[in-house]
């Protein structure tokens, strides 16, 4: 890798990690429907490749290996990374500092995050879907059973994430159901999206990616469906979004997304053959920014904005 753009890469992480440090009253965010023209550097998992973009579309950082399924840049600059078969974290010369192998209950994982507590979260899938809380000597210290509706390993569920109650936010692609698991296993609370007014089950909204705002909305990307919603605690809809909404019709499978601080919505059209490979958009459902380069992408992380670091923690 190029000297130059791996000193870059870590004042970026540097800088993140001092930025996630400070004191939100200490942050500004900036207006960014206000520059022009957007760009980003962001994490891509996807079939082909898996690794850094820079903001110019060039590959930054690549971790040798596709089909990653999942993955966080963290704030120390290590990158955590889900294939179906493991969990990984590297640090930026590819040292392996954290391994975690599918158990042979199961046949592959399907999501990875670095908790607040230095744990990760993993999610299994198989004969015995579960979701993992594993320390950094690769122990399992939280094992919560799941209820995703199928046997159909693959399509059990997706980008799992623990909460700051405590409790687990679970999609289930085929239950068409988006669940909340306290630690114990209990589910208490259920948003559906087969919903009449989403086009019932025969619209195939198969949620992926569930996300808990600040604001306790919850936001899903739905794969053959091709949209993105935003529910409230109770489920209703308060923003939809699909090809109905724009020209082009870049919503082709979206799998992961990502909330931004300045309240635009990133989506990863995974199953596109056109142009449009990630693409932004605002709460008017306006596309101001997309990444047309070669690589499809699964999952993301958007990491800069016009060379700045995003601030806090992701939400994706």
């Amino acid at each position: 890798m190029n000297s130059i753009k791996l000193l870059s890469l870590w004042v970026v992480f540097v800088l993140t990690s001092n930025l996630l440090k400070s004191t939100p009253n200490q942050l500004s965010q900036t207006n960014l429907d206000s520059l022009a023209p957007i760009s980003h550097s962001f994490f891509l998992a996807g079939p082909s490749f898996t690794g850094i973009i820079d903001e110019s579309g060039q590959v930054m950082w690549d971790a040798g290996r596709p089909g990653a399924r999942d993955g966080f840049v963290l704030p120390n600059s290590n990158i955590l990374i889900c294939w179906s078969n493991e969990v990984i974290e590297f640090d930026l010369d590819k040292k392996v500092l954290f391994r975690y192998e599918v158990s042979k209950l199961n046949h592959e994982l399907g999501t990875a995050q670095r908790l607040a507590n230095g744990n990760t979260l993993i999610t299994e899938l198989g004969e015995n879907p579960r979701l993992l809380e594993v320390n950094i000597d690769g122990n399992i210290v939280v094992n919560v059973p799941l209820v995703p509706e199928t046997e159909n390993a693959h399509m059990q569920t997706r980008m799992a994430r623990k909460l700051a109650n405590g409790n687990y936010l679970v999609p289930h692609l085929l239950a068409f159901k988006v669940k909340e698991y306290k630690p114990n296993g209990e589910v208490v609370q259920v948003f559906r999206t087969d919903l009449p007014e989403l086009g019932g089950r025969e619209a195939e909204n198969w949620p992926f990616t569930a996300i808990r705002l600040e604001n306790g909305n919850t936001l899903i990307n739905l794969t053959h469906g091709n949209k993105v919603i935003e529910v409230d605690e109770r489920g209703s809809i308060v923003w939809k979004m699909g090809n109905d909404d724009v020209e082009g019709d870049p919503f082709q499978d979206p799998c992961g997304g990502q909330r931004l601080p300045n309240g635009n919505t990133v989506i990863a059209s995974y199953g596109t053959k056109g142009a449009i490979k990630l693409f932004e958009v605002t709460q008017n459902k306006e596309i101001i920014w997309s990444y047309n380069g070669p690589f499809n992408v699964h999952h993301f992380q958007i990491l800069t904005t016009n060379g700045k670091p995003l601030e806090g923690n992701p939400l994706k």
